[in-house]
Formats: C-alpha cells, sequence, structure tokens
C-alpha cells in the first residue's frame, strides 16, 4: 500500500510564523503546534511551559521531561552548549531549565 504524501510543516521564524525566533526563546508557537497538530492527527504536542507550576503536576513533570532531555542535547553539541545565544540555550532559558 503507497504511504500517503506528508505536507511539511513550514518552519518559518518571521512575525505570525510557526517558530519563534532564537531571541524571544526558540521553540513552536501556539500556531506551529496548531499547524503540527493539523497534520498529525492524534498528536500530543503541545508549546512550552514557560509559567510557574505547581509541584508534581502534569506540567512540571513535562518540564523536568524537557529539561532531562536538553541536557543530553548540551552534551552531544558542546557548541551549542557553550553559546549562551544558540536555539538550544534559549529554548532552555524559556523552558526555566
Amino acid at each position: 500500500m503507497p504511504r500517503k504524501k506528508e505536507t511539511p510543516i513550514r518552519k518559518t521564524t518571521t512575525k505570525g510564523g510557526n517558530y519563534r525566533k532564537t531571541k524571544s526563546g526558540a521553540g513552536m508557537t501556539a500556531k506551529g503546534v496548531a499547524a503540527y497538530k493539523k497534520a498529525n492527527p492524534g498528536s500530543k504536542l503541545k508549546t512550552a511551559v514557560t509559567g510557574t507550576v505547581k509541584k508534581g503536576s502534569k506540567d512540571a513533570k513535562r518540564r523536568k521531561s524537557f529539561c532531562a532531555r536538553s541536557a543530553g542535547q548540551m552534551k552531544q553539541h558542546p557548541k551549542a552548549a557553550n553559546d549562551p545565544n544558540s536555539r538550544l540555550r534559549q529554548a532552555r532559558k524559556r523552558w526555566k531549565c
């Protein structure tokens, strides 16, 4: 059976785009998440956890998980880890890691 041809999500960082600019914290915008969900029904993708969260809540667990995963990325990409303006570092800052 032939595979369904997927439409790629446009990776734009312009105003109103799907991704945030590095200076504003990197990561996907709410519009980008909505576009991804539309292209991939059943997806559970969410935006970043940026506010204060109750200890032990679902959002607190998502943050802890993201911070652990991105810490591993910092080890794999030392150039990005040392650059304070890298997308990785800015996203971690936005997630409050």
